[in-house]
């Protein structure tokens, strides 16, 4: 802890110190509750594409093998060619919004490839579609994360240090300037007492 000097000026700024911390305090721990409860709606959005990947892996599971009949199913033939995001943001931090994504199918000719060719690409498509949304959700969970440790750390910085501290300091200045003045009302009558006496 910083020595503190026991003169008015200081009194003045450790008392209005006190006031900022009190006044910014509420408005972090609002911060905090409201990246909690962000944090907490990331987290359900997280399970609910959880278990729509689960439900369509499942659906994959009776048809699956077909995916290996050859040159059916190739890597060239469904390629992501974007994927739409906007910017949001939650309580002052920057957060990615996933807006959906693009894909390029390569051109097959109907008549040579099997008739699941279609409903193996559309599955294709919403299953990469539901992990893209999934890792843009869990950056979203990142960066409150992060943010949410900050302000955790401020509001105990300033709850549990700097208040305690400026009330603390604001106590040894005014004690010591009280018997500051009370030395000097002393001081006053012993010398009107001593001037008396002559």
């Amino acid at each position: 802890m910083a020595k503190i000097k026991l003169t008015k000026n200081e009194l003045k700024k450790q008392k209005d110190s006190l006031k900022m911390y009190r006044r910014y305090l509420p408005t972090l721990m609002l911060k905090k509750q409201q990246l909690q409860g962000e944090i907490r709606l990331t987290d359900m959005r997280l399970k609910e594409l959880q278990i729509a990947k689960e439900q369509l892996d499942e659906s994959f599971k009776s048809w699956i093998g077909v995916f290996g009949e050859t040159g059916v199913f190739t890597k060239d033939l469904l390629r992501i060619t974007d994927v739409r995001t906007s910017h949001g943001n939650i309580a002052g931090v920057s957060i990615p919004v996933f807006e959906g994504a693009d894909f390029e199918i390569s051109a097959y000719d109907f008549l040579k490839t099997p008739l699941w060719l279609d409903l193996a690409v559309d599955c294709m498509k919403q299953a990469l579609a539901l992990q893209m949304e999934m890792e843009i959700v869990e950056e979203q969970r990142r960066r409150l994360d992060k943010e949410l440790r900050t302000t955790t750390q401020r509001v105990n910085l300033f709850e549990k240090i700097k208040i305690p501290e400026s009330r603390n300091n604001i106590k040894k200045i005014q004690v010591y300037l009280g018997d500051q003045q009370t030395a000097a009302v002393v001081r006053g009558k012993i010398a009107k007492s001593g001037l008396a006496g002559k």
